[in-house]
């Protein structure tokens, strides 16, 4: 047997009136997904436990098979395990975005997706600046990087994810708790050091936006997973161009595969993704494929850019693994979202999604389409069931 999961993070959404109705992914072009539930079946799963935040970081650790109830800690120790940061027991890993603060509010969360390479620069004038023997900058992706820093009292911190506050009050949402202000001092010379940098100023020349600040949250310590070869045999990998899934892969012990081109938003290299997933699945046993395009333009509340995010994974991803099944004739598809991002929210949601699986031992259920309708009605199960049954048993 051979596995792929397709993951079109945040694809799930609530009816649209201006759809008539429909949500995105029914209004959508997608005959890959479509071919999925034809041929297999479509069912509903909750990603998000009860009590865990309705994030990437616990829904894919969800997917993957994991009670994220236990090893849950924060997103950026996943991160940190991805970019190869080695915490010590002392120390904590922030996310730390890049982000457009501008007339009071949270403008822009990824400072106009900015460049990895402009942005690397940014971080590293940070380094050089505010970093010392506590606090020490790393530089990831576009506008995704991570702090870590020793001996940040333990106890209650909130740092709320910018992404949920977009055009929203930022002060309103500082870190608060445990640690906070020492949190808020080093966002507060963050500022005064973006506000002088030259690679700024350029942004803004070219009518660009400026990373007039870091957002620090997603805060965790170190954890540790059982891989996937002694919990299930398997080998495998996976393919992301976001550290979050990259770090999940390092930590479940399977192979990160990275692309070049690899964006995490429309138009990435999806024909690089789709020939690592090949080239996985010759060597491998299990390869789980993420796409962060429909999330991204969810966060940015762009339906239009959801739509085309969704029609770019069914016919650019779906619908090439499909075609895999001329090479692997034991070749089991699971297609679903990691979680719900609705336009209108512009943030994450911890409702039941629906997925479609086909392959060997799947039946034929009573769905034609793809959907969130599709799955309506159906009992939802749990994450962790979902991969057990996917790897071992039977869906009927």
């Amino acid at each position: 047997m051979k596995y792929a999961i397709c993951v079109g993070d945040g694809m799930a959404d609530f009816p649209i009136p201006e759809l008539n109705g429909m949500t995105p992914l029914e209004y959508a072009k997608t005959p890959g997904m479509d071919s999925i539930a034809a041929s297999g079946y479509v069912g509903r799963v909750q990603t998000v436990p009860d009590g865990l935040p309705p994030g990437s970081d616990v829904a894919n650790m969800s997917l993957l098979g994991y009670d994220a109830r236990r090893y849950y800690q924060g997103r950026a120790p996943i991160e940190a395990a991805s970019m190869g940061i080695a915490l010590k027991t002392n120390e904590t890993a922030f996310r730390c975005n890049l982000v457009t603060l501008q007339n009071g509010k949270m403008a822009d969360y990824s400072a106009g997706h900015i460049e990895t390479g402009v942005a690397r620069e940014l971080i590293e004038e940070l380094q050089e600046k505010l970093g010392n023997g506590r606090t020490r900058f790393y530089s990831g992706v576009s506008y995704r990087h991570l702090m870590v820093v020793a001996g940040v009292p333990t106890g209650k911190l909130d740092c709320t994810p910018p992404h949920d506050i977009s055009g929203k009050t930022w002060r309103e949402y500082v870190p608060r708790g445990a640690g906070g202000d020492e949190l808020l001092s080093i966002m507060d010379r963050a500022r005064a050091v973006l506000a002088e940098s030259e690679i700024n100023r350029r942004l803004i020349d070219k009518g660009k936006l400026p990373a007039t600040d870091i957002w620090l949250w997603g805060q965790g310590r170190a954890i540790e997973l059982p891989s996937m070869m002694d919990r299930y045999g398997l080998t495998g990998s996976v393919i992301s161009a976001v550290d979050l899934v990259q770090g999940l892969g390092v930590l479940a012990g399977l192979s990160v595969r990275k692309v070049t081109g690899a964006t995490g938003y429309l138009g990435t290299n999806y024909a690089g993704k789709v020939e690592a997933a090949r080239r996985s699945l010759q060597e491998q046993d299990f390869v789980f494929i993420h796409i962060e395009a429909p999330d991204e333009t969810s966060h940015e509340g762009s339906l239009n850019k959801k739509i085309q995010a969704i029609e770019e994974f069914d016919s650019n991803i779906v619908a090439e693994i499909l075609k895999l099944k001329n090479e692997f004739k034991d070749l089991r598809i699971l297609a679903l979202p990691d979680h719900a991002t609705p336009v209108s929210l512009k943030t994450h949601h911890a409702m039941p999604v629906p997925f479609t699986v086909c392959g060997p031992a799947v039946k034929h259920g009573d769905a034609n389409a793809y959907s969130e309708k599709a799955a309506a009605g159906k009992p939802f199960i749990t994450a962790e069931s979902l991969f057990e049954t996917f790897i071992k048993g039977t869906f009927k």
